[in-house]
């Protein structure tokens, strides 16, 4: 039945990484998480696959479509292969460290797999580096989220960025205010997450015009806050921007020079966040190089009923920070002839080197060298280029 069949051919949207990308894309993720190990967030590794009613419970539904399924013949019940490990993340917060103090702070890696690609990101695995900070309502807790990213970024060699803040709940509760219902509301998010102003217009009629001004408002960070300012909004909506305006300014506090924009009306992929969300972005490069926000999370109780607590946190996509990086470069490796000390071989290893041992006499050591990749040749214990 297989024969024929190119074992070389991968189902869409997976692939396979080879040299230089993957020792690449490893060396990357140690810095990043470096970078928010160095903050005070500590790391943790959940498994690939949990029980699909663990895995998708309260706030990752919103992963559900996005989730592979599969029955654990041991224990006969269903289980979910990750398509985002932040909600893996919460589960193990108000779980395992129920008891750590808050606010706690925690970061992981790990690969996801997703039912369908999108149009900007084709690859349906791919690794995810991310960071959570849990138990801690303040505008400064968004703020540090949003910094650690920035911060890590540019720690890794990614230059040009920019955020693009939202606020997921402002239209919700904008259109409460006005009396939508929730079925009216979903539409209303569509048509605004397509930027169909005349779509917006049919469906809110008489009560479009906040939800157009908020359309409008769209763009540079500055521009886009002094517009809400102007508007006659109502007082729990208002408080929303206020917010807006309050963690922008603590965000610029630590990056005067970062580039910020903001969009009122984004919903897209911030389902199950509560609050002010950011995607970050690289200048030239395709797709989103991460995202994150405000969420809600449960928190064991004993035997009461679960605690509710605020997070927010950030997700990269390791796929578009390796995009917004330089090539890899192959680092310098040198051929040892047969039978070299192995204690001058370590020490070369210690100065850098990447050695290969050859296992015999060639016709020809610098051919030899080409052949297997190798910059360098040690001859009579010297180290000697080779020319192209």
């Amino acid at each position: 039945m297989t024969e024929g069949i190119d074992k070389g051919l991968l189902p869409a949207g997976l692939q396979d990484i080879l040299p230089p990308r993957a020792a690449h894309e490893a060396e990357v993720v140690e810095r990043l998480i470096a970078c928010f190990m160095a903050q005070g967030y500590d790391r943790v590794k959940p498994p690939l696959l949990e029980f699909e009613e663990a895995l998708l419970s309260g706030a990752a539904a919103a992963v559900a479509a996005q989730t592979f399924r599969l029955m654990d013949p041991v224990s006969q019940h269903m289980m979910g292969l990750r398509a985002d490990i932040t909600p893996q993340v919460a589960r193990i917060a108000g779980t395992r460290l129920k008891q750590a103090p808050r606010p706690l702070r925690l970061c992981y890696a790990g690969e996801v797999l997703q039912v369908r690609g999108s149009q900007l990101r084709p690859e349906r695995q791919f690794g995810q580096v991310g960071a959570e900070l849990i138990g801690a309502p303040q505008e400064a807790a968004d703020a540090e989220a949003v910094l650690l990213a920035v911060e890590a970024l540019r720690a890794v060699g990614v230059g040009a960025l920019s955020v693009d803040l939202n606020s997921p709940p402002l239209v919700g509760e904008l259109a409460k205010e006005l009396g939508f219902s929730e079925a009216d509301t979903a539409s209303l998010r569509h048509v605004l997450d397509g930027k169909d102003a005349a779509a917006v217009q049919t469906l809110a009629g008489d009560r479009a015009a906040p939800f157009l001004a908020l359309l409008r408002a769209a763009g540079p960070i500055d521009t886009a806050l002094e517009a809400l300012a102007d508007l006659d909004l109502p007082e729990v909506v208002a408080e929303e921007v206020a917010k807006l305006g309050r963690v922008t300014a603590l965000i610029r506090r630590g990056q005067p020079e970062l580039t910020m924009t903001l969009d009122p009306v984004e919903h897209r992929g911030f389902e199950y966040q509560t609050g002010i969300s950011f995607i970050f972005f690289a200048r030239g490069v395709r797709g989103e190089l991460g995202r994150g926000g405000r969420y809600a999370t449960l928190r064991q109780n004993g035997a009461a009923a679960a605690i509710s607590e605020t997070a927010t946190g950030i997700s990269l996509f390791m796929d578009t920070v390796l995009r917004a990086l330089p090539v890899a470069t192959v680092a310098k490796r040198v051929l040892l002839p047969a039978g070299t000390d192995p204690q001058r071989a370590a020490a070369l290893r210690a100065e850098g080197w990447v050695t290969l041992a050859g296992f015999g006499p060639a016709a020809s050591a610098e051919a030899e060298a080409r052949h297997l990749r190798c910059s360098h040749l040690l001859r009579e214990d010297e180290i000697s280029e080779i020319e192209e």
